[in-house]
């Protein structure tokens, strides 16, 4: 009975660490950012309006869903991703998409790759880095630094994007959606943090060399 109950003990404690280093871990991480000026922790705000884009509740998890539409439609439906730093070797990213059951997904209306404006491209996160599967490609998003280069293949273009700037905002924030200038070519990834949870939104924007 003695051993059983420390056996139980020992696999409580295992799983308790599985959720409880990853957040220790990233807030560690958040802390050494912000110290260098890698990151830029935004204000708690709304964030800035952006018409035919809304975030609503899915299941207590709050999601960007756009209704925005193309004047145009590209003629293809998905685009491949590579990101050398994070070992990602392309991996599809379904265009125009609000569902990110399937992995990566593209808002709806956002610039399409090579394009001006902002290629936003969302993605999930999970608890461990090390057992993320294919649902969670961005677990490892933490990972990337300033210069860090991004890969984009669209219709047989490739497309080179390097790492300018990383954030971390509210779930609220829409602003993010936006490219910062308009004459600029951008890729933003995002996904949830802490890994796994949904406190907050991690934003790497990447510009086009």
């Amino acid at each position: 009975m003695r051993v059983a109950a420390l056996g139980f003990l020992s696999i409580g404690i295992i799983l308790l660490l599985q959720v409880v280093l990853p957040i220790v871990s990233f807030e560690l991480w958040a802390i050494g950012q912000e110290y260098n000026n890698r990151v830029l922790i935004s204000p708690h705000k709304s964030g800035q309006q952006v018409l035919g884009v809304s975030v609503q509740n899915n299941n207590n998890f709050p999601t960007f869903i756009s209704n925005l539409t193309r004047q145009s439609k590209p003629n293809y439906n998905q685009f491949l991703l590579s990101v050398p730093r994070l070992k990602l070797e392309g991996k599809a990213v379904y265009v125009d998409s609000n569902d990110l059951s399937k992995g990566l997904a593209q808002l709806p209306g956002s610039a399409m790759p090579g394009e001006k404006g902002n290629v936003f491209i969302s993605g999930h996160s999970a608890l461990s880095k090390f057992i993320a599967g294919e649902t969670a490609i961005f677990a490892k998003l933490t990972d990337l630094k300033k210069d860090d280069e991004i890969f984009v293949e669209a219709a047989g273009s490739r497309f080179v994007y390097r790492v300018v700037g990383i954030k971390i905002v509210d779930p609220s924030d829409l602003s993010v959606i936006l490219a910062p200038d308009e004459q600029g070519r951008y890729i933003s990834l995002m996904t949830c943090v802490p890994p796994g949870l949904n406190y907050k939104r991690l934003i790497v924007l990447g510009k086009i060399i």
